[in-house]
């Protein structure tokens, strides 16, 4: 089954229509990264597929059922979204973050439980927060305050989870760690993860299954190294590239034309 999936998908602000007719398939258990040009709509399509977002037309499936008429609480159970650059208010702990978490499974009746506080301690442990977890947010370094927002995500303890650009803003130490995190989420609990990523590259390393979005339709989807070409980039991004394998990982490697210094071109330096 997938875990979510999209029929004749129509979104738009006002009278701008930003996806047209799409239809989309995520795959359940699988890394899944949307990738495109800026403003292709990448992050509505997301916020569409988490019923953020009202579609003009056409409807989204959650594990087969259509998200819209499913009760909100029941979703929040299902699936959790994290936004591009979210804020805390100012003085919120780690902790007090994350237990937000576990707002979709209070009730009148039901309160703070034992199982609410085994699943934010497993949050921040995953997430390597637990001697943060006093600390205020606001006080956090960039990556240590995006690891405490995906502890709140992991609380909320979900089989899918959404996130808009989760490395934006961070240096390239900390977009691997986070994405390192997110790997391991896959790999041991078997999350579905759904990202929307601008570095080609690092989409390419961590993802199973990439979609490429370009004038508000899909181009392309499938595994990275099925996927991934010159032509793609140049369509997708109006960029031309050569496209290579990663040495590391021999997954796609996207290395752009652009000016620059070209040491090939140095005297007696061999070509």
């Amino acid at each position: 089954m997938n875990a979510l999936q999209a029929k004749g998908l129509t979104l738009s602000y006002g009278n701008t229509i930003i996806i047209d007719e799409l239809d989309l398939m995520i795959p359940k258990g699988e890394i899944t990264v949307f990738i495109g040009g800026n403003g292709c709509g990448k992050s509505t399509l997301l916020r569409a597929l988490a019923r953020l977002l009202k579609p003009a037309g056409g409807f989204v499936l959650l594990e087969g059922k259509e998200i819209a008429t499913l009760p909100t609480k029941e979703v929040a159970k299902k699936l959790a979204i994290l936004p591009q650059s979210p804020t805390a208010p100012e003085g919120l702990t780690v902790l007090q973050l994350v237990k937000q978490g576990r707002y979709p499974y209070q009730t009148w009746l039901k309160q703070w439980s034992e199982e609410d506080e085994q699943a934010v301690r497993r949050a921040l442990e995953a997430t390597r927060m637990t001697e943060l977890a006093e600390r205020p947010v606001d006080s956090l370094s960039g990556g240590q305050r995006q690891r405490a927002w995906i502890a709140m995500t992991l609380a909320q303890d979900t089989d899918i989870i959404l996130l808009d650009e989760p490395t934006t803003y961070l240096d390239m130490t900390h977009q691997i760690e986070i994405l390192d995190l997110l790997f391991e989420l896959n790999e041991k609990e078997k999350r579905t993860i759904v990202m929307v990523l601008h570095d080609l590259n690092l989409a390419c390393r961590y993802a199973h299954h990439i979609v490429a979005i370009r004038d508000k339709k899909i181009y392309a989807q499938g595994k990275p190294e099925e996927i991934i070409s010159c032509q793609l980039v140049k369509d997708v991004f109006q960029m031309d590239c050569q496209v290579t394998y990663d040495p590391l990982f021999g997954t796609p490697l996207c290395i752009p034309y652009g000016k620059g210094r070209c040491l090939l071109q140095k005297e007696g330096v061999p070509s």
